[in-house]
């Protein structure tokens, strides 16, 4: 699973799985990113990618089982001393998401998902 960040910031290829999917929560995210510029320029470009995602990758729904994985991430990050509110639960949700289907999730901000360590597989996608 590839988590917003890595849509809105492609890194090469070879840095990517062979098959992917994104959460559900992430096309919201780029969704509300198309509404949040004033700059048409900037909103065209937004609303292409938000297109090519829909196209080509599958999104997998926050269901039960991912609202139950979420339980074990609110666990970890509270446990590791970070707060799980404010913008930071997206993420989460984004990581509970991911753990309720075993997927590994690549990332290009991995001090996101700090405190996850050993709960879900966040795996760091460079440049």
């Amino acid at each position: 699973m590839v988590d917003t960040s890595v849509l809105i910031d492609p890194p090469p290829e070879a840095a990517m799985p062979e098959e992917a999917s994104v959460a559900a929560i992430t096309l919201a995210e780029l969704v509300a990113g198309v509404h949040a510029t004033r700059d048409p320029n900037e909103r065209a470009a937004r609303q292409d990618r938000l297109h090519r995602v829909q196209a080509t990758l599958e999104a997998l729904p926050f269901d039960a089982e991912a609202a139950r994985a979420y339980g074990r991430v609110f666990a970890a990050i509270t446990g590791a001393g970070r707060k799980a509110r404010g913008k930071r639960a997206i993420d989460l949700l984004i990581a509970a998401t991911a753990l309720s289907v075993g997927l590994p999730l690549y990332t290009r901000n991995i001090d996101d998902f700090s405190g996850l360590e050993g709960v879900v597989d966040i795996v760091e996608v460079r440049a």
